[in-house]
């Protein structure tokens, strides 16, 4: 199996979120806050939190006492996202990096959540390794993913537009949950499993998980 470079498929993602920074449009495939169900004084992490709305609510949810922090690559996501933050709310930060190399500390966090952006990783495995890291003993994670039904051909996995478009990563869900349980989580649930659907000629899902640290 093959992939875009790191630099390719970068740049085709940047490119791609940089135009979607100012757009109305949702990014989302799931309701991981919602159901990650973060309470006061706990510490949130959003990966790939695009124009920060979750990081926001989040934000209200914990309180003062807790924290909220984003986490994109893309430097006109985090600009939209910082500007976005009222006053009044000093308990959000961003952060950008890698999420297979996150700037962000052992066992910091009590709550992971992402949504549909680990597909845009090739490496998952890492990613979730890095989230097995910043959890706290007795932490959770709450992803929303896109997911292939089958092997995507290689014209498909070569193409770093369909990987911007959130599909051309996407791997099988046996393979999506062995880089979970891979990466050290050994209590994992399926919360949700979409029926499939077309994109860009390959049939994909969107799927939901929640595991514990």
């Amino acid at each position: 199996m093959t992939s875009p470079s790191l630099s390719i498929l970068g740049r085709a993602i940047e490119g791609r979120y940089a135009g979607l920074a100012n757009s109305c449009c949702s990014l989302s495939c799931g309701e991981a806050l919602d159901l990650a169900a973060p309470t006061t004084g706990e510490t949130l992490v959003d990966l790939g939190c695009g124009r920060g709305q979750d990081v926001i609510r989040a934000a209200g949810r914990v309180g003062p006492q807790g924290a909220a922090i984003g986490v994109d690559r893309t430097p006109a996501m985090i600009d939209k996202a910082r500007a976005a933050v009222p006053p009044f709310l000093t308990n959000v930060r961003f952060v950008s990096c890698d999420l297979a190399a996150l700037d962000l500390q052992d066992a910091s966090a009590d709550v992971v959540i992402s949504n549909c952006t680990i597909n845009h990783v090739a490496d998952k495995q890492a990613v979730y390794r890095e989230i097995h890291r910043v959890l706290r003993p007795g932490g959770r994670f709450v992803v929303s993913d896109v997911i292939a039904e089958s092997e995507l051909p290689e014209s498909v996995r070569n193409d770093p537009a369909a990987w911007a478009a959130c599909y051309g990563g996407a791997i099988p869900e046996p393979q999506y949950l062995g880089a979970i349980s891979g990466a050290g989580f050994a209590s994992v649930e399926i919360l949700s499993r979409s029926e499939p659907y077309e994109k860009g000629g390959v049939l994909v899902r969107s799927l939901t998980v929640r595991g514990m640290r």
